[in-house]
């Protein structure tokens, strides 16, 4: 089966921003043992503008893994899978 993935975006204003890095930093923990893959990106034109991406070998282990995140998902049923191009 494809991977999966799953996309969440945060603003994050400047007096938010070190505890915003010690939440994704647990949630880093987090997916590392859950066998899976967490990344964040920050745009460069719109500090504080962060993107969450969560990736998975299955649907079953990130859905899992987001059912015991130590932080609530906005919406962990929105999943992406790995598309063959061509």
């Amino acid at each position: 089966m494809a991977r999966a993935m799953t996309i969440q975006r945060t603003t994050v204003t400047a007096s938010e921003r070190a505890n915003y890095f010690a939440r994704v930093k647990a949630c880093q923990s987090h997916y590392s043992a859950a066998n899976c893959r967490f990344h964040v990106f920050e745009e460069t034109s719109l500090p504080g503008a962060f993107i969450e991406f969560t990736e998975a070998d299955d649907p079953t282990t990130l859905t899992v893994a987001h059912a015991n995140s130590p932080y609530r998902i906005l919406d962990p049923a929105r999943i992406y899978h790995e598309t063959e191009i061509g």
